[in-house]
């Protein structure tokens, strides 16, 4: 039996394609990230560190959103932007990361894809050049969400990644805030009659040695939201310490038609409040607008408990949250036909 192709279906089928075509146009699209958050203090920076951080910044937002706008799918617009990110001496994740107690480096990463809620993270990697790649194959090439150290690696050998000697991520300045770190770690052991007291002296560090971390969230032309964070972790990190950025609900979080999100902060304080989570929560269940959800989790609930830090987020009408608690945080946002805004304080 032959088919035949009516004029009228025909023009049926023609209508749907041009119905589908104009949607992918119109559906806004919008892109966010950061860089971490802590006591960025414009007394701190010279004018060069501070459009260094700037350029880097847009460099990478830019590249992210040149991949939504033509067409490209929101997991790979997080991606491309992290690992400009991720291969920049600037910022605690990959190159830049910070060193461990121990003068080596452990670094996470997770990512999400807000169609399925599928999601992949890693911990505790030592030889991944991007970590925000490896976390993306967990997701996509393995039937788990999150691998850990040498499993990780040899997961990631599996995949054809290439392993990159420890040295690759050593910089002058992180190496500095390794000696001041340890030195305030003996000062506050010393106040203690000299015994050691792991909690107290890792308490007395700076907000700035205690967190850092690059991220990334997206919404695409197809309406799919997703979210990546990675991070070099905690100055002076010991006993194999994971703060919230692998951690899925705390550090990083997306949803279709609710939104994404990435944190940057001290990390058992946004574990222990399921701080990416509770944002999406209040968005999906009580309706609350992204600006406001954000808000109320970073600058009222963790706040009040002592956490300190920021998120990035986005919804699926493409509208963007920055709040943070602390004295700055790294960030640049665009939007669908808009150019890029880079900040660092709360006012620029």
């Amino acid at each position: 039996m032959r088919s035949t192709i009516t004029p009228s279906l025909l023009a049926g089928l023609m209508g749907l394609l041009i119905s589908t075509s104009t949607v992918a146009e119109t559906q806004p699209f919008s892109i966010a990230i950061h860089g971490g958050a802590g006591t960025i203090s414009k007394a701190n920076l010279t004018e060069a560190q501070q459009q260094a951080y700037r350029d880097k910044l847009k460099e990478a937002v830019d590249a992210g959103y040149k991949v939504l706008e033509k067409g490209g799918d929101s997991l790979t617009a997080v991606t491309t932007a992290i690992n400009i990110l991720e291969d920049s001496p600037l910022f605690n994740a990959g190159k830049g990361a910070v060193y461990t107690y121990d003068g080596t480096h452990e670094m996470d990463a997770s990512i999400m894809d807000g169609r399925n809620l599928n999601a992949g993270a890693v911990a505790g990697v030592k030889h991944i050049k991007n970590p925000i790649n490896l976390a993306r194959a967990v997701m996509d090439k393995s039937p788990h969400v999150m691998l850990s150290g040498q499993g990780a690696e040899e997961f990631a050998l599996s995949q054809d990644f290439s392993l990159v000697p420890v040295t690759y991520f050593d910089t002058e300045s992180r190496y500095q805030q390794l000696i001041d770190a340890k030195a305030k770690l003996k000062a506050a052991e010393s106040k203690e009659a000299g015994k050691p007291d792991y909690q107290a002296s890792v308490n007395y560090l700076d907000l700035d040695y205690k967190f850092g971390t690059v991220g990334a969230v997206a919404l695409d032309k197809q309406g799919n939201l997703a979210a990546g964070t990675s991070t070099g972790g905690m100055t002076v990190k010991r006993f194999g310490r994971i703060g919230d950025s692998p951690v899925i609900g705390a550090g990083t979080y997306a949803e279709n038609q609710v939104c994404a999100v990435s944190a940057t902060g001290h990390g058992e304080y946004f574990i222990r409040y399921h701080v990416a989570g509770d944002i999406c929560a209040k968005v999906k269940y009580q309706q609350k607008s992204i600006l406001q959800a954000a808000d109320e989790v970073i600058n009222q609930r963790l706040i009040t408990a002592g956490g300190t830090g920021g998120v990035i987020a986005i919804d699926q009408r493409g509208n963007i949250a920055t709040p943070f608690n602390t004295e700055g945080m790294y960030r640049a946002t665009r939007k669908g036909g808009e150019p890029a805004k880079v900040m660092i304080w709360q006012d620029n």
